[in-house]
This record gives C-alpha cells, structure tokens and sequence, in this order.
C-alpha cells in the first residue's frame, strides 16, 4: 500500500465520456460563451473517491506503511516518474495506481510555479498575450527545491494557482507522504536540476487536434474563456512552445508512448516497472525492532516519574484487571496529570523577575520557546489531552492516526492532523503505552518530516516496554522520554509483560481483538 501524489504542470482536464479520444465531433460545448462568466478556478488538490464515505465522515481502509528503517532514516527516496503525459489524462493515471491497490490518490495541479507576475505581465495575461508555455514562465528553482524535499519524504507546501487572476493565491497546500511521484507537467524535461529527479521520464505522443479539442473544452467549460481568446493563444504561444521547447526532448525520455493513453500495452509496461519499485521499498520495521537493543542499559534520555507510594497505588489499580471502568479512568486521569507536570519540567526556561503584591520583586522563570503543541496518537493518545490542556493555557493539539496491518504487522499511517507552524514549536508527542515503539517511530519521524526539531520532541506514555525505549532512543537520540513506569519484557504478540492490558479499549469500554498489540492504534471511537 502507497501513498502517491500525482503532480501536474499542464491544466486540469475533465474526463471525457463517450466516442474516442480523437472524436471531433465534441470540439465545443454547446453554450453561449460570449454570456458565460468566468469561473474562479485553482489548481485545488483532487483526490479520486475513497473506498467508504458516510454523510459525516470519510474512511480510508488503507495506510501509509513504514518509508524508514529500524534507525529511523528514509530507507530509500521516492521514485519519481517523470512524464510529458497529455494523453493520459481520464482515468489512465487511475489505471496505473489501482494495479498497486493504493485507495487514495490525491492529484495536484501546481500552476503556483509560474513566476508571480508583475503588473504588466498581468494585464497581457488578462489579454490572451502573455506566454505561459515558455520555459522562462516556470519558477524552476522552487519547483526543483520542492520535489526534492518531497522526494526526501519531507512535507511540502505547495503554491495554489488561480486560473482567473493569473496568481498565486496567499494559502498554500501541504503535501506529504509518497513513495511514488507522478510529477506530470509540459515542462518536465525543459529543466536540468529537474530532471536529475525524475527516476523514469515518459514522452506520451499524443495527435495535435486532440491536444486542441481538449484545451478548447477545458477553457471554455472550466475557465469561463471564449473560442477566439483560445484558439488566439493556442495560435501564438501553444503550438509553437510544442514544436521549439516539448517536442524535441522527447530525445530525453526513457520511454515514447506512442497513440496516447490508449496504448494499454505501453502503461501495463510502466506498471509493472513501478510495481518492481515498490517491492524494493518495502520495509519490515517491527522484526528489526523486536531483535535489537537486548540487555543495553537504559538511555539518559529516559525520565521516569519517581515511583512514590501514590504513583505504585495507582499504577496497582489501574493494571488490575478486575478494576471497573470507572476507576480505571479516574486513576489513568491522575497518573496523566502527574506525567504531564514532568514532561513540562524539560522545556527550556528563561529567568522572569516579577513583582509581587508587596511591591517586592521576585525572580521566577517563565517558558522560552515559540510555542507549545500535543499531537496525540489516536485514539489511546488522545486520552492525554485534558491534562495537557489542563496545565497548558491555549496549547495547539494535533493527531495522528496509526494502526497495525494485520497481515504485515507493521504500523501503517491512516490519518495526519497538524497546526499550522509546527515546526517552531515545542512538541509533546503523547501516547498512554509503547511496546516495540514502531508506531512512536513512526508518529516522531512525522513530525522531523515537518521539520519539527529533534531536540523539541517529548514522547509522553503512561507505561513502556524497555524494549519501546531502546527502539525510540537509539533511533532519535535528542528525544526526550517521560514515563510512569517501564516493564521489562514484551511477549510474542508484542503485548506488554506484566502490562496494562489494552488501554484504549479498558478506557473507553469496547472490545479488544484477540490478536491486539500494545502498539496498535485502535480505531477511532464513533
């Protein structure tokens, strides 16, 4: 299972329905284009359908598996497919993921890479004059700069475009998650530093009425544009662009394509060289785990709440599995406000002189630092967040959904909520158990993914496994550890030994499965 991003230079096309690809008779729509106003339109994400939606929520059966290894490093980079593919648009880049059994597909259409145009540049635009299918219309460094960093399995923003005022829109869209790129674009083969990205560059020779007949459709029906503004444009900058700068580097591509995206033969090919891809990335994390850091003395950078008498009370009442559901929230709800107060100890202070009501001045310390953000991982996780935002005025929460794959055992990532600016902030990363630390590996290697610093990141969890500890210390040393307590052992079945049972079901009242872990991330409560 992969997630793919599908990136496009070249405009939006709706999929055609009926006749075939090269059927003239369909050239224009019938509507009266000197009344139509223009759409406002963007290069807005589109993700194909999910497998369920409900009228409230949407559900995705399939998840991200893990993109590092047991040291907490991208293991390989994204393989990114480079195509010059205007025939492959209506359903055909559909075809290609759904040989891979991937349940989401989020297609972006990045025009935001057009340099920002000036004034003047504007009102050419504004007229059919300005030539937007030059290599020199295209910010090529940011372009490259973003690839890259996507490539490297980072998150990034990308420019929103909007077709009507020919600019940029101020918010961007996040981006993250791939082991495959489909990065399409007229330009994907114009730029040198671009394609030393692209893993594979496919040419898809498509017939130039058809390339007419579509872009005739597309402006005309989603821009709101007239024939003559089209054709005028299509004239003066398309087809000359084609023939001096797209058509000559079909000499750069691996594979020509030729009649388009009909060629079922030339995509099962492309498929099968893909699929041959995603076997060399597949990664089995929790097995490399389970077999490292035997009899190691725990890291310096594991901080255990002292086992008072009230805190060995608690832990007592909550671990025995005859205690009601009751008191087993109310005792966990103190053991979480008491391991809160102690994560909060670790972050960096400042002195702060203030002065009292008696007119004395008093040196005190206030926190240093740009901000303070939970994430919680669902759904045990979010049981954390009444005593963070209990000692933590106006904290931003995030959330992270991770769940085992039964058949592959490994962690896999279903759902990404984070605040905006993350990366400035501190980070209080909460979790109520770790056993092998697979899923706190992964939610932390999110949150580096979003440049959030190591060294700001604290993994809360009300128990751990020695193992889980060893697993996150030694794959983000600069992470800070802050438990209530530490069992020693881990069974087969990854439960916790002598443990808690699992806590997301004794907290909220459901079943657990036979085969859970004290890894597994339940699935959310409705």
């Amino acid at each position: 299972w992969i997630f793919c991003y599908y990136f496009s230079f070249c405009f939006p096309q709706k999929k055609e329905s009926g006749g075939g690809e090269g059927s003239l008779d369909r050239l224009l729509p019938s509507i009266n284009t000197s009344l139509s106003p223009r759409k406002r339109t963007t290069s807005q994400c589109k993700s194909e359908p999910p497998l369920l939606r409900t009228s409230k929520r949407t559900i995705y059966t399939a998840g991200r598996p893990p993109w590092y290894n047991e040291h907490g490093t991208q293991s390989k980079e994204a393989f990114v497919i480079g195509p010059y593919i205007k025939a492959l648009r209506g359903g055909k880049i559909t075809i290609i993921i759904n040989h891979h059994h991937v349940s989401i597909l989020v297609s972006l259409y990045p025009q935001g890479f057009v340099e920002v145009l000036t004034a003047e540049q504007q009102l050419l635009a504004a007229n059919n004059d300005y030539n937007f299918d030059h290599p020199d219309a295209f910010d090529f460094s940011l372009l490259v700069h973003t690839l890259r960093k996507l490539k490297q399995g980072k998150s990034v923003k990308i420019p929103v475009y909007d077709f009507t005022t020919h600019g940029r829109q101020k918010e961007w869209k996040t981006v993250y998650g791939a082991s495959v790129i489909i990065f399409e674009g007229i330009m994907s083969f114009a730029d040198k530093e671009l394609l030393k990205l692209l893993d594979m560059k496919i040419f898809v020779d498509t017939d130039s009425d058809i390339r007419l007949v579509r872009r005739l459709r597309r402006d005309i029906t989603e821009r709101g544009r007239d024939i003559d503004g089209v054709i005028k444009q299509y004239n003066k900058f398309v087809k000359p662009a084609f023939e001096q700068y797209i058509e000559p580097t079909m000499r750069l591509a691996d594979i020509v394509v030729p009649r388009g995206g009909g060629n079922m033969v030339a995509i099962d090919l492309i498929v099968q060289h893909v699929h041959s891809q995603l076997e060399e990335r597949e990664l089995s994390v929790r097995a490399a785990l389970a077999s490292a850091h035997q009899a190691q003395p725990l890291p310096q950078t594991l901080s255990v709440v002292e086992s008072t008498p009230q805190v060995r009370g608690m832990h007592t009442i909550i671990r025995n599995k005859e205690t009601s559901r009751d008191e087993f929230i109310f005792y966990s709800k103190r053991l979480m406000r008491l391991l809160i107060e102690r994560a909060l100890s670790f972050l960096p202070s400042q002195v702060h002189i203030v002065q009292t009501p008696q007119g004395e001045d008093y040196e005190g310390r206030t926190f240093h630092g740009k901000g303070i953000t939970g994430v919680s991982i669902l759904r045990a996780g979010e049981t954390m967040e009444p005593a963070l935002r209990a000692v933590c005025k106006d904290v931003r929460i995030g959330k992270i959904l991770i769940q085992t794959n039964q058949d592959t055992g490994e962690p896999e990532l279903h759902y990404l909520r984070l605040p905006k600016d993350i990366s400035e902030d501190h980070v209080i990363l909460m979790d109520c158990t770790v056993s092998t630390g697979a899923a706190a590996m992964m939610a932390i290697r999110v949150l580096l993914d979003h440049d959030v610093q190591e060294d700001k990141i604290l993994l809360v969890s009300l128990l751990m496994a020695e193992m889980g500890v060893h697993s996150v210390a030694y794959a983000f040393p600069q992470v800070k550890i802050i438990t209530t307590a530490v069992d020693k052992k881990v069974n087969d079945l990854f439960h916790i030994i002598p443990g808690i049972g699992n806590f997301g079901d004794r907290y909220f009242g459901t079943d657990a499965p036979p085969d859970w872990s004290d890894d597994d991330m339940d699935e959310p409560s409705c």
